[in-house]
């Protein structure tokens, strides 16, 4: 039986190399690109049948940040398919990202100097707004919608003789100190995208601890520092072409500086290749490369083990 791979957010960058590393270790699985913009979902389709022309790629239109097209989409999967193997939780926003130049000046003269490039903690801000479901527009995009995709499709994931894999683009850029309970959707703060991938750090707990005994595991991934249209956001392209050189010399002092997507999507590919059952569900696993462009990954502690007894165990239930 064919293995059946959801990509969310998969017309480009991340979402599309993942895509394309997956069929060439298995070019028999059914690959299911699950798009907001089915334009460029199916131009996204035709380039990856250029290389792999007997692949079965299907499309289905989903926007996280509504509601409705999370629900229209989940019923669309469940009239498809019996059952899903992989679902990457890929879709993201870093919505008008603006670099914090008073705080990138006084890290430069820091002890903090590579750990502030390797994870922009402090460098970044960003602006948000609310959706049509009265939600922060990050805050459902990167969590919630996909936490609401997970929950319509239990049916196809919860199989405990086969088990499924539930895998999030999480980053290196979540902290703690952005997230707080009392202000979960970040309305009174400056780094939404922060906050919600540390909420997503603790979903993915969460989830681990509810449901791995139906046969779903959860796993969260940081892609390193890759070049995005979430990275071109901060910058204009040009500077980040006259960066290349700088940042492949800092590769030899931080390997989180994977640069390419296809680099980023290294810790995508190898859960792709573990069983579930055997990993850490403590652990976010980092896409990492060398400074002579050898790629590997480095699993990781995301989250204090107070923290998570804490959150999961008396607010976060999935």
């Amino acid at each position: 039986m064919k293995k059946v791979v959801v990509v969310t957010g998969a017309s480009s960058g991340i979402g599309l190399a993942l895509c394309e590393r997956l069929l060439s270790e298995d070019e028999e699985l059914h690959l299911c690109l699950a798009c907001r913009n089915l334009a460029k979902a199916e131009a996204a389709r035709v380039t990856l049948l250029s290389s792999h022309p007997t692949a079965e790629i299907t499309l289905v239109q989903i926007d996280v940040s509504n509601l409705r097209s999370v629900f229209q989409a989940s019923r669309e999967l469940k009239q498809r398919f019996e059952r899903l193997d992989y679902l990457y939780l890929n879709a993201g926003i870093m919505p008008n990202p603006q670099l914090n130049l008073k705080a990138l000046f006084y890290g430069l003269f820091s002890r903090n100097i590579f750990h502030m490039f390797s994870t922009a903690e402090g460098l970044l801000t960003q602006d948000d707004k609310v959706t049509v479901d009265g939600l922060q527009e990050v805050f459902e995009t990167n969590v919630f919608g996909h936490f609401i995709l997970i929950r319509e499709l239990e049916p196809l994931l919860c199989h405990p003789d086969i088990p499924s894999q539930v895998i999030w683009t999480s980053s290196s850029n979540a902290k703690k100190s952005n997230f707080t309970l009392e202000d979960f959707q970040h309305v009174k703060g400056h780094e939404p995208y922060s906050s919600s991938k540390y909420a997503t750090d603790l979903l993915s707990l969460a989830l681990n601890r509810n449901f791995n005994q139906q046969g779903l595991y959860s796993s969260v991934v940081c892609p390193g520092v890759v070049m995005t249209n979430l990275t071109y956001g901060i910058l204009p392209p040009f500077i980040w072409k006259l960066l290349i050189p700088f940042i492949f010399l800092l590769r030899f002092f931080i390997n989180s500086f994977t640069s390419t997507p296809y680099n980023g999507t290294e810790a995508l590919l190898w859960l792709f290749r573990q069983k579930p059952e055997f990993l850490n569900p403590l652990t976010k696993y980092h896409s990492l490369t060398t400074g002579l462009g050898h790629n590997y990954v480095s699993p990781q502690k995301p989250v204090p083990q107070t923290h998570y007894e804490n959150v999961t165990g008396n607010h976060i239930q999935a």
